[in-house]
């Protein structure tokens, strides 16, 4: 019994030195308390980490923290701007005419036969510490030539003893861009470089012809072969030559693919036995960028530590109106990153990470369908807002019209949707005034949506704000905002289209549409019947044909869907980029392009010609207002919605606000690590009352026994 009270008392004495030591439910360790570490979350195991392959946020989140291609874009500005990352400035295109000479900046695209483009970078810059740069006395690498043997106890890259460093140059550019070409890497992008940098497509040729270019371990070293149109002028400076006129191509060098590689990286990793131990660069990121991977475990956790050789960038100086007054230039020119760790753990349920984050456990969170409700409302002007549960937490709601347009598309093959005369428009502008895009993103997006006007999502040169950019087949404007046109208006277009009351005027039976959609399983029942819904305000009669997604993606290639929903999401921030979804050529039935619509204007296709080789500027938007207005008119597409991003961060997170084009976010992000620690305290008190009352109740029931015993003692002594 003695024991059995000892227990309780030491259980007693064991709960309140727990009190002291932080809340117990921390998933970290207690030594990590107060300290400038980021915490976040990944719901998608990343599968590449090689920057010449990888091509999703889910893989960017961490490569684009590690590897530094030459340009960047501005933290702060909007519209998006290109900044020097490792270069010294933004390269301007030099253009040619066919026989060598220089034209002037403003040069017609006909005229042009290549662009030039010259790139310096900033000297002193060094890799991360890696294996690959280890040297010993002698200056010769350490292991470079290792053999299985050699890797005898070695099963990650942070067993090898030795590591080293050195200076990034002009070659390490130039070789990731012939790395493009390396038919064992499989970049998604080379088939599209290949169309604009000279010499690739040979390249290409060569490597695929080169006997041991398929080898999984043999290394292919890149420097002896060689790119016409990508060269080194010396240690700090090189250069890329593009056919004719691609003024797009400088957005390029702002993503990872144009990211250097040292050539010691592939010839480290590229040797026998490493690939058995994952030891490769697509596991192993090498980088001159402010953080390194330390840990990649994506069934549980991915861990980034500030890199000890990044020579320390400084926070922007300028920013938009309104960023100093929130605080967004209170760092301004201090040396980022300002965080020493950053750790992701893989969340698989969005509850669990929901909690963590209410909690504090993550400095960030989006918002999920389930936990909508919890974290925003909105407001009578249907402006979104924080619950008063957030508000007492001090969380911050962020929210950003996103790079991406979602839309209901029309095959222009089809017989009854498709077409340019004057009927089908009318038909298809019917269509889009009845199917309530803002009642689509009130019910299925949360409202988490901004019902397009045309194809450009706003922050992207060309779009236009205000009454200058309402779709006036849709919507009138009605001195504050655009709205909708009446059901009775869309009635009257269908009469006009041959089919009152939806039905064929000639036959008098009812219009029939078909709706192509991806089989989601029970949460697309809901959906389906709210399109059904809109079109019986027309007296249409729409048939749900659903289908996987590869007989979908068949549907779509062969040009057989009829009415459909899609989306894009940019690939950078120029008009061209989205324009080019309805440019004749890239028809998808006839080319295999992204015109999912099939939609082939004349008019618009020749001006698109000309401005999608066109700087930004007055010309460019004129053409861009005809191109819109041409296809506003023509309706290949109801023009769908722009997703709203919305995000919250906790109080002690600084230098938050969204950048949808920016993936190497990271080292602007300050953390308040003491704020935080006392705010996960205060948050996650343990309720202890319970369990202290059970034990002093077990305690008191242990007195009638002691007592009883020790009488029985006494007795006995007696």
């Amino acid at each position: 019994m003695r024991t059995g009270l000892k227990a309780c008392l030491t259980l007693l004495m064991m709960l309140a030195a727990g009190c002291d030591q932080g809340p117990w439910n921390n998933p970290y360790p207690a030594s990590e308390s107060g300290k400038p570490i980021y915490y976040d979350m990944f719901s998608e195991r990343p599968k590449h980490l090689d920057p010449i392959t990888a091509y999703s946020s889910d893989e960017y989140q961490f490569i684009a923290q590690i590897y530094e291609p030459p340009l960047q874009y501005h933290f702060l500005k909007r519209p998006y701007e290109l900044t020097p990352l490792t270069a010294k400035e933004v390269p301007e295109p030099v253009y040619y005419d066919e026989a060598g000479n220089r034209l002037p900046e403003d040069a017609d695209a006909e005229r042009v036969a290549k662009s030039v483009y010259l790139i310096e970078i900033q000297s002193g810059i060094l890799y991360q510490p890696h294996p690959a740069f280890a040297v010993n006395e002698q200056g010769e690498y350490r292991y470079h030539d290792l053999e299985k043997a050699d890797l005898a106890g070695i099963q990650r890259l942070s067993d090898f003893e030795h590591t080293g460093t050195r200076e990034l140059t002009a070659a390490d550019y130039v070789y990731q861009i012939k790395r493009l070409a390396h038919p064992r890497l499989h970049s998604p992008i080379a088939g599209l470089m290949s169309k604009h940098i000279v010499g690739l497509p040979e390249l290409i040729e060569i490597l695929q012809a080169h006997p041991g270019t398929m080898s999984d371990t043999r290394f292919l070293d890149l420097r002896d072969f060689g790119l016409d149109g990508v060269r080194v002028l010396d240690r700090y400076t090189y250069e890329i030559t593009i056919r004719g006129k691609y003024p797009q191509f400088v957005y390029w060098l702002a993503m990872p693919f144009f990211a250097p590689m040292p050539w010691e990286a592939e010839r480290f990793h590229n040797q026998p036995g490493m690939a058995e131990r994952n030891i490769v660069l697509d596991w192993y990121p090498v980088g001159t960028g402010p953080f390194m991977l330390t840990e990649n475990n994506p069934n549980l956790r991915m861990v980034m530590h500030r890199n000890p050789n990044f020579r320390g960038e400084p926070y922007p100086a300028e920013g938009m109106t309104g960023d100093r007054e929130a605080g967004l230039l209170d760092d301004a020119g201090k040396a980022m990153p300002f965080i020493d760790k950053a750790v992701y753990s893989l969340e698989n349920e969005s509850i669990p990470a929901w909690n963590k984050f209410l909690q504090g456990y993550y400095d960030v969170s989006a918002i999920s369908s389930d936990s909508f409700d919890q974290a925003v409302r909105f407001n009578a002007q249907g402006n979104a807002e924080l619950t008063a549960e957030m508000k007492d937490k001090g969380i911050d709601l962020l929210s950003a019209v996103t790079t991406s347009t979602y839309y209901i598309g029309f095959n222009m093959l089809d017989p009854v949707v498709g077409g340019y005369d004057e009927k089908s428009r009318y038909l298809r502008q019917a269509i889009s005034i009845a199917i309530d895009i803002e009642e689509f993103v009130s019910i299925f997006q949360n409202g988490r949506g901004l019902a397009a006007q045309g194809p450009i999502p706003p922050g992207i040169f060309g779009a236009r704000e205000g009454e200058a950019g309402v779709n006036p087949y849709v919507y009138n404007w009605n001195g504050r905002e655009p709205e909708r046109k009446s059901i009775e208006t869309a009635r009257e277009l269908l009469a006009r289209a041959g089919y009152p009351n939806g039905r064929d005027r000639e036959t008098g039976q009812p219009l029939t549409l078909y709706y192509d959609a991806l089989d989601r399983g029970p949460d697309s029942k809901a959906l389906n019947n709210w399109y059904i819904k809109q079109l019986n305000k027309l007296g249409i009669r729409l048939v749900i044909r659903s289908t996987d997604y590869n007989r979908f993606r068949e549907k779509m290639r062969k040009g057989t869907a009829q009415i459909y929903f899609w989306g894009w999401n940019a690939d950078y921030p120029d008009p061209e980029n989205f324009l080019f979804l309805l440019y004749g050529p890239n028809g998808k039935a006839e080319y295999n392009g992204e015109n999912s619509s099939n939609y082939a204007n004349p008019e618009f296709d020749r001006l698109f010609e000309k401005m999608r080789n066109m700087d930004n500027g007055p010309a460019r938007q004129e053409l861009i207002d005809r191109m819109v207005e041409i296809a506003r008119r023509d309706a290949p597409w109801l023009w769908g919605f722009h997703p709203v991003a919305f995000s919250l961060n906790h109080q002690w997170y600084q230098n938050a606000k969204p950048n949808l084009m920016a993936n190497n976010t990271l080292k602007y992000k300050r953390i308040d690590g003491e704020l935080r620690q006392d705010l996960r305290a205060q948050w996650n008190e343990p309720v202890i009352w319970p369990l202290v009352t059970l034990i002093v109740l077990i305690v008191i029931a242990f007195i009638p026994g002691i007592i009883v015993y020790r009488r029985r003692e006494r007795s006995a002594a007696v």
